[in-house]
């Protein structure tokens, strides 16, 4: 299952997979900011961001994998194996309810009420999606490999679909109100080997056979040294984009 395939490169998903910029958290968080639970935590890159500006942070992850090095990485929070599903938590204890990359893989229903249950009334379900922004020609073209048909042409109807696992679909009893959205991008600057790790730290190049990646791994390299956007860089200048998801639990 790809949802579960990531722990199985944790510390090179902690390593290369940029989080979402610390300036999402004021648009994304309540001004009640006593406790919050971040779902599908992963390796804690937006975990380590909520440590500080809310008192009492959880982190809910399923694969135990993730779980160890998150806990390494951010030891003030609250390390929980579990689901976005199942949030071991009692009813109405938090004041917001956040996810980074990851509401796509789950049971988007179940998961919905479940937030719904351990917030508190006026609290906020967040959602952020953060990446390298694929609507670059150069990178849509790297971050393609292995599986070309899993990224949409930089045309506009391609931009769309490139964001189509990025939407929010709640149930219409969900009691939830004020959806909003917003979009921030920026850029990092990175070596051409952070450049090449990133790639690999995606589901399609992760559940290949070992052989397979080490080749790709060779053909990636030998991209990123010879493409005209990116010929004999030592620092790469990677544009980035966040999509931001909010919605306050009604009374």
């Amino acid at each position: 299952m790809r949802a579960m395939s990531f722990g199985a490169i944790a510390d090179d998903y902690d390593r290369f997979r940029p989080g979402p910029p610390p300036e999402v958290l004021e648009w994304l968080l309540p001004r009640q900011r006593r406790a919050a639970v971040d779902i599908g935590a992963g390796t804690g890159a937006l975990t380590r961001l909520l440590v500080g500006p809310v008192d009492h942070v959880v982190a809910v992850e399923p694969d135990r994998r993730m779980g160890v090095v998150l806990a390494a990485r951010v030891p003030d929070a609250s390390v929980v194996s579990a689901r976005a599903e199942e949030i071991p938590l009692r009813d109405g204890c938090v004041d917001a309810v956040v996810g980074s990359s990851m509401w796509h893989w789950v049971d988007e229903e179940r998961a919905a009420f479940e937030a719904a249950r351990v917030l508190r009334t006026g609290g906020v379900l967040g959602l952020v999606w953060s990446g390298p922004d694929r609507s670059q020609p150069w990178l849509a073209e790297l971050l393609a490999r292995p599986r070309p048909e899993e990224v949409v042409p930089s045309a506009p109807a391609g931009d769309k679909a490139i964001h189509r696992h990025r939407q929010v679909h709640l149930p219409p009893d969900a009691p939830f109100t004020g959806v909003q959205t917003q979009t921030v991008e920026w850029s990092l600057a990175v070596t051409p080997d952070e450049l090449v790790g990133l790639a690999g730290t995606y589901s399609g190049f992760i559940v290949l056979p070992e052989a397979e990646k080490m080749l790709l791994r060779r053909d990636l390299a030998d991209v990123v040294r010879h493409h005209p956007a990116l010929a004999g860089r030592r620092e790469i200048d990677l544009p980035m984009r966040c999509t931001c998801w909010r919605a306050v639990r009604d009374g």
